[in-house]
C-alpha cells in the first residue's frame, strides 16, 4: 500500500508540473491526489507500521500494537489536525486576496503612477524594480506583478520594451516576496507553520534579497534595451479616477502589514489578525462606496450582463482566486498524507545519509523550484526536517524556494502570470533573462545568504 501511495503522489506531482503540456489546471490533479491518498490511508490503516505525530514531530511509539479502532480514531484526529493547519493558511490567503481586490475596486493601485516622472528607460527600470520589491513583500509577488505590469501596459505602448521590463519585474517581485512572511505563499507557510518568525525572517533575508534584485537590475541597466528614453510615454498627472483610491491603497497595505504585529502582540494565529484587517478595510469600503451596509446579498438589474453588488466587499470576495486556494488545499493535504505515514521523516533520514550536507539539498530545492511549483517542495521540506524555529535551514529554504523560480519563466506564479499578460516566450526568457542572471543568482543564493548570516551573528554576540 505504501508503494502505491508513493507512485500516485509522484504521478500527481508530474501532472502538476506538466500542467501546460497536459492543458489541465493544476488544481485538478492536486485535489484528486489529496482525496485518493487519504482514501488509501484509510483503507490500509491496519497495514502501516509507522504513524507520524505532527504535533510532537516524532513517530508514534507503539503504533504497530494499536488496535484497528485506535488506529481509526488516530486517523480522524490526524486528519482534523492537518485540516486545521491548512485552513489557517487558506483563510489567511483569502483575507489578503480580498483586501487586495477591495483596493483594486477603488482603483487604488493607479496611485503608483505618481512615481513615474521620467522617460529614461534606466530610471524606469529602477523605479519598477523598487516598486516590485516593496509591493511584493506586502501583497505577495503574484499580485504585485499583475499590478505593475498593468501599469506598465498603460504607460509604455511598445510591447518589445515591455517584455524586458516585465522580466525584471518578475525577478524583483520574487526576491521581494522571499524576505517577508506575507510576501510569498511559501514564506507564509513557513511562518504560519512556526518554522520562522517574522522579525528573524526579515533580518536574515532582507540583505540577500536586495542583492538578488540589485545584481540583475544593475547588469540590465547597461544593456541596449534599457538605454535611451521611452518614446510616446503616456504620462498621467492624475493618480486615480477614484478620489478614495489613494486612501484605500494606504489603508489596505497598512492593514496587511499590521497582521504580523497583531500576531506578535496577541500570539494568536495570523489568520485572526487578517480577518480583523479585512473587517476594518471592509468598513471603510462600505462607507466610501456610498451603498447600503449589506454584504450578504447581491442583485442583478434587468438588462445587465453582470451582477452588481450592494457591497464592494461582496464583489471582492467573488473575485478572489479560488482555483489557487483549492490548489494549495489539495497539495498541502496530499503532502500531509505522506507525512502522516512517516514517509517524509524516514525519507529525510535516508537523504541525510546519501547527501550529508543539508545545504546542498536546499540549493537543489531552489533549482527545482524553477522547474516545478515551489509550494509542494516547501510543504515536503516542512515534513522532512525537524529543526527548531528560526534555524538557518528554514530561512535558507525560504530564500532558495522564493528566488529560485526566477531562473525560468514558468518557475514562479509571478512568471506564469507575466507570461500570460505579455505573451512572453519561454525560450526568449531563457535566452535573454535567465542566462544573464543565473550564474550571479546562484552565487547569491549560495554565498550571500551565509555571508550575511555569519555577519549578523558576529555583530549580535
Amino acid at each position: 500500500m505504501e508503494t502505491i501511495i508513493i507512485i500516485l503522489f509522484i504521478l500527481g506531482y508530474l501532472a502538476i508540473a506538466l500542467e501546460h503540456s497536459l492543458k489541465l489546471d493544476k488544481l485538478i490533479p492536486a485535489l484528486a491526489m489529496m482525496a485518493v491518498l487519504w482514501a488509501l490511508v484509510a483503507f490500509g490503516i491496519d497495514t502501516f507500521p509507522n504513524w507520524f505525530d505532527s504535533a510532537g514531530h516524532k513517530l508514534v511509539e507503539g503504533f504497530a500494537n494499536f488496535s484497528l479502532e485506535e488506529r481509526h480514531h488516530l486517523l480522524e484526529e490526524t486528519l482534523l489536525h492537518h485540516l486545521g493547519k491548512t485552513a489557517e493558511i487558506l483563510f489567511f490567503l483569502m483575507g489578503a486576496m480580498t483586501i487586495v481586490e477591495i483596493i483594486d475596486y477603488f482603483d487604488g493601485f493607479s496611485t503608483f503612477k505618481n512615481f513615474i516622472k521620467t522617460k529614461s528607460k534606466k530610471k524606469l527600470l529602477w523605479i519598477f524594480a523598487f516598486l516590485a520589491f516593496i509591493l511584493s513583500s506586502i501583497i505577495d509577488n503574484l499580485t504585485a506583478t499583475i499590478v505593475l505590469i498593468t501599469i506598465l501596459q498603460k504607460i509604455i505602448p511598445e510591447r518589445n520594451t515591455r517584455l524586458w521590463f516585465a522580466s525584471l519585474i518578475i525577478i524583483a517581485a520574487n526576491a521581494g516576496g522571499a524576505w517577508s512572511p506575507i510576501g510569498d505563499v511559501t514564506t507564509t507557510m513557513l511562518w504560519i507553520g512556526k518554522k520562522v518568525t517574522s522579525l528573524k525572517l526579515m533580518e536574515y533575508l532582507i540583505i540577500p534579497s536586495l542583492v538578488c534584485v540589485i545584481l540583475p537590475v544593475f547588469i540590465a541597466s547597461f544593456m541596449k534595451p534599457f538605454k535611451g528614453n521611452i518614446e510616446n510615454l503616456e504620462m498621467d498627472d492624475s493618480s486615480t479616477d477614484n478620489k478614495y483610491g489613494p486612501t484605500m491603497l494606504y489603508l489596505g497595505l497598512a492593514s496587511i502589514i499590521f497582521v504580523p504585529i497583531f500576531k506578535t502582540i496577541t500570539h494568536l494565529p495570523p489568520y485572526v489578525g487578517m480577518m480583523l484587517s479585512l473587517a476594518v478595510v471592509g468598513i471603510f469600503a462600505e462607507i466610501y462606496s456610498k451603498r447600503a451596509f449589506n454584504i450578504s446579498s447581491a442583485y442583478i438589474e434587468e438588462g445587465e450582463e453582470a451582477a452588481i453588488y450592494h457591497s464592494p466587499v461582496h464583489r471582492s470576495l467573488s473575485r478572489i482566486e479560488m482555483p489557487s486556494v483549492l490548489f494549495f488545499f489539495g497539495i498541502l493535504m496530499a503532502v500531509a498524507a505522506l507525512e502522516t505515514l512517516g514517509m517524509l521523516f524516514l525519507g529525510a533520514e535516508a537523504l541525510k545519509t546519501i547527501i550529508p550536507n543539508t545545504d546542498i539539498v536546499i540549493i537543489l530545492l531552489g533549482v527545482g523550484s524553477a522547474v516545478i511549483d515551489n509550494v509542494p517542495l516547501v510543504a515536503a521540506s516542512m515534513g522532512m526536517f525537524q529543526e527548531p524555529i528560526d534555524s538557518h535551514l528554514w530561512h535558507f529554504i525560504a530564500y532558495s524556494a522564493g528566488t529560485g523560480g526566477s531562473m525560468l519563466i514558468i518557475g514562479s506564479a509571478a512568471g506564469v502570470v507575466a507570461m500570460g499578460m505579455e505573451k512572453i516566450n519561454f525560450f526568449w526568457y531563457l535566452k535573454n533573462i535567465a542566462c544573464m542572471v543565473s550564474c550571479g543568482w546562484f552565487r547569491c543564493r549560495c554565498n550571500c545568504f551565509y555571508v550575511y548570516e555569519e555577519f549578523y551573528f558576529l555583530i549580535t554576540e
